[in-house]
């Protein structure tokens, strides 16, 4: 640190003592007891400079530029106005020392000057003895540009030394750590962006180029409006950096290409100058130019042949304030024969043939962050000396951090704007203009973007002249997708997707486009849809028709079956009865009544109690009932077929009463396999809300592979009922059970049959319905086949009814088989 102190000290010697001309140029300079430094770029070096050593760039041999010099001008004024005035500094004259900063890298001969005391830069820390090491500068004005303020400002930094720059935007300069004296009268990047972003959302634009200077501030801009853009709808589709060589053939024909519409340019007046320069030259048309605050009140470009065919210019700029008498100042300046002075380099503006009417018509950009820069310095002087009743304590020791801490603190009204600053040294006070480049070649005022005390932000859309002829330009990358429609992402921007429609169940959500989000599974939507609607809940009251006569006819089921077993009772020793199966015949006639009690429970809202009471009695009892047909059929071939050919298990089966361990088998096996099955996964209410999309079908979820033991058992004791009941098809005529049960069981098939076709087929709430026939129907086919006939027998046919008549066709059976 010591090693490059020394140097300094010894660089800024050596540029005192020789870097200094003889020039008209009092302009730079004025007398006072304070000085307040300045950095402008009257000029600009615009080539990059190759040197084998250590020289400082002549500025006066630079482009020229006109609004700068502008600027240059109003802190002269500023200065002089404030030593004309006796309100706020009286009795201190404040005077000025400003260079013509026209070199991001190269100026440094004026930056020295501004910190030299008594010709030597005092080391870091070295107390003051005497004012004599003291620098009269006790702020500086400038510079311009985020990358020139980064070259000054280490420089200042080291000695508190106030710099309010009235240009430099860069994010980097509201780190205190870093720059602890540094304020600003211009607002950061982040302003700018924020405003560029919003005019961008006001028009729906979402397909953006970003073109930046290639420097501190055109990087810093870049990244802060990617950073802003991440959670919008606008997309950066292009973005490049530009130099002064850059190829802007190759970068347009890439715009072209990619088929972008709004061109955003980040860039100081001369790179502005050549990327609109050249837009003209190769015929760019049909896109909006978006400026920034650096070139927004351009007032060459505005007026270019041919720039009406490059499309809309859109711009953020400082708003025009008017300062007053500053014009006046313009004249009379002009007007003076400057004597020559003994001047440091840098210092030279060959500009007197500018005209008053030049510099008053140019871009008035900055002029009040200028103005407002130098007062709020003058307003911390007057706070340090303690000025007042038209005095100002001379006994005070200044130093510049005394002015720096004074600053911070600012709260003054200038021009109706009220200057503060906040604890990053940024202002609390401003606004932007938005402005429009008319067909008159004038930045026309069309809106505003306030920051103070809120964000305000307004466009007046009727005052702008599209080259579309009216209709608001469009950028997009694809088109808006109609409504009900997903967007799904094509590539890396989220602006470039494909339209698929949200099919049957799904629907989009304005928040969230890319996604067809399920509805609920008590809605439903159509295709394309926008919301989910509620879906009709269906199922078979008590109250309904179908229900009613289905339950009538499980009454009388029930009613019949009483009154057969009491026919049967009061007929119990007839023949009919006993070849029916005797005292069998009640546990079949019981077993179907009770089957019936099913039917009822499959009407209404299921609930987990209906659910189990449908199944359970039918498949128990039916059981019982299959098993004795079973046993029937079987008797029916053993009396007639078995008997006489296997006597001994004819003798067996009489002794055990076979009959009677098959069917108290089947009951326990069926009754041990439902309790299984309803322990493990009974039957529950099921919504049905796949086959119809608008609708929720009440139900119960039967799982066949749960109830597969019980199936097969039913399955079973059909098969073999069927087996047994046909081996008797040829026996007699009249006492021909097997043929009565054979018809009963195809009739049973028969149903099932249908009702599990019907159930392939359809869903709807009319199952339950069907369901509830198919078990009547079962229950009707042994009832009316089976126990029918053989009533109609006994109370309509009576002389069938008798022993003589039995054992007649059994005779008549026997002598046919013996012939």
């Amino acid at each position: 640190m010591g090693h490059c102190l020394d140097f300094l000290c010894l660089l800024g010697s050596f540029l005192h003592a020789f870097a200094q001309c003889t020039v008209l140029a009092s302009e730079f300079r004025l007398e006072g007891y304070y000085v307040i430094g300045g950095l402008f770029d009257i000029h600009h070096a615009t080539d990059p400079v190759h040197n084998d050593r250590p020289e400082a760039i002549s500025c006066s041999s630079q482009p020229f530029l006109l609004p700068n010099y502008r600027r240059f001008q109003l802190m002269r004024f500023s200065v002089e106005e404030i030593n004309n005035s006796t309100e706020l500094l009286p009795n201190v004259s404040l005077g000025y020392e400003i260079f013509d900063h026209c070199s991001d890298t190269q100026s440094f001969p004026g930056i020295l000057n501004l910190v030299l005391a008594n010709g030597m830069i005092q080391p870091w820390g070295e107390p003051h003895k005497n004012l004599s090491k003291v620098s009269k500068v006790i702020a500086v004005v400038g510079p311009f540009t985020s990358t020139q303020a980064l070259t000054a400002a280490p420089l200042f930094m080291a000695d508190f030394i106030p710099m309010v720059s009235y240009g430099a935007s860069s994010s980097v300069f509201s780190t205190k750590a870093q720059f602890p004296s540094f304020l600003r009268t211009v607002h950061p990047n982040k302003e700018v962006i924020e405003a560029i972003v919003s005019i961008i959302q006001h028009f729906s634009w979402r397909w953006v180029a970003f073109l930046h200077i290639e420097n501190d501030f055109g990087i810093d801009g870049r990244n802060l409006f990617i950073k802003r853009i991440k959670d919008t709808e606008i997309c950066l589709a292009y973005t490049k950096s530009l130099r002064h060589d850059a190829d802007y053939s190759q970068i347009f024909k890439l715009i072209e290409a990619q088929r972008i519409h709004i061109i955003i340019i980040l860039a100081p007046k001369t790179t502005a100058e050549a990327v609109i320069e050249s837009a003209i030259q190769l015929n760019i048309t049909n896109k909006v130019w978006i400026a920034d605050d650096g070139w927004s009140l351009n007032k060459r470009l505005p007026k270019t042949k041919g720039i009406k065919n490059i499309g809309t210019v859109l711009g953020v700029s400082q708003p025009v304030i008017t300062i007053p008498r500053f014009n006046d100042f313009i004249s009379s300046s002009k007007s003076q024969t400057e004597p020559q002075q003994r001047m440091f380099c840098n210092q030279v503006c060959n500009c007197s043939s500018l005209s008053t009417e030049a510099i008053l018509t140019a871009d008035p950009s900055f002029s009040f962050p200028v103005y407002s820069a130098v007062y709020a310095i003058a307003h911390a002087l007057h706070n340090v000396l303690q000025c007042g009743s038209g005095r100002c304590n001379g006994n005070i020791t200044l130093y510049p951090h005394m002015v720096l801490a004074k600053l911070k603190k600012s709260n003054f009204t200038l021009l109706n704007q009220h200057i503060q600053f906040d604890e990053n040294g940024d202002p609390k006070f401003g606004s932007y203009s938005i402005v429009f480049w008319n067909h008159s070649g004038d930045a026309e005022e069309i809106g505003f973007y306030h920051f103070y005390p809120g964000v305000n932000f307004f466009i007046n859309s009727s005052k702008l002249q599209w080259y579309t002829k009216g209709q608001v330009p469009t950028s997009l990358c694809s088109q808006e997708c109609p409504v009900g429609h997903a967007k799904k992402q094509d590539g890396i921007h989220k602006c470039c997707f494909n339209c698929e429609i949200c099919p049957n169940g799904t629907y989009i959500n304005s928040t969230d486009p890319s996604t067809c989000i399920h509805c609920k599974e008590t809605e439903w939507s159509a295709e394309g849809s926008t919301s989910c609607n509620l879906r009709v809940v269906e199922y078979i009251p008590f109250t309904d028709s179908g229900a009613i006569v289905i339950m009538v006819l499980a009454w009388v089921l029930v009613g019949l079956t009483a009154a057969m077993s009491v026919l049967f009772a009061i007929n119990y020793n007839t023949p009919i009865v006993r070849s029916a199966g005797g005292p069998m015949c009640f546990l079949i006639l019981g077993c179907l009544s009770l089957c019936s009690i099913s039917v009822f429970f499959y009407f209404d809202k299921p609930t987990a109690s209906f659910c189990i009471l449908r199944f359970l009695p039918f498949l128990l009892f039916y059981t019982v009932c299959l098993a004795c047909f079973v046993v029937r059929s079987f008797q029916i071939v053993c009396i007639f077929k078995i008997a006489a050919k296997f006597p001994n298990l004819h003798s067996w089966w009489m002794k055990c009463h076979g009959q009677w361990l098959v069917i108290t088998v089947a009951f326990g096996i069926q009754a041990l396999l439902l309790l299984i099955s309803y322990s493990f996964n009974p039957p529950k209410p099921y919504n049905e809300t796949v086959w119809y999309h608008d609708k929720i079908i009440l139900s119960c979820d039967f799982h066949l592979k749960t109830f597969s033991g019980s199936i097969i058992l039913l399955s079973s004791l059909c098969s073999l009922c069927f087996i047994f009941s046909y081996m008797g098809k040829d026996l007699p005529k009249n006492y021909n059970e097997a043929k009565a049960i054979t018809f009963c069981l195809l009739l049973l098939i028969l149903t099932w049959i249908i009702f599990a076709t019907a159930a392939m087929l359809y869903r709807g709430k009319y199952i339950q319905t069907l369901n509830a026939l198919a078990v009547l129907s079962s229950l009707y086919s042994f009832l009316l086949w089976y126990f029918l006939p053989k009533c109609y027998i006994i109370i309509f046919q009576p002389h069938k009814n008798t022993k003589q008549y039995f054992q007649g066709i059994i005779q008549d059976y026997t002598k046919t088989l013996s012939q």
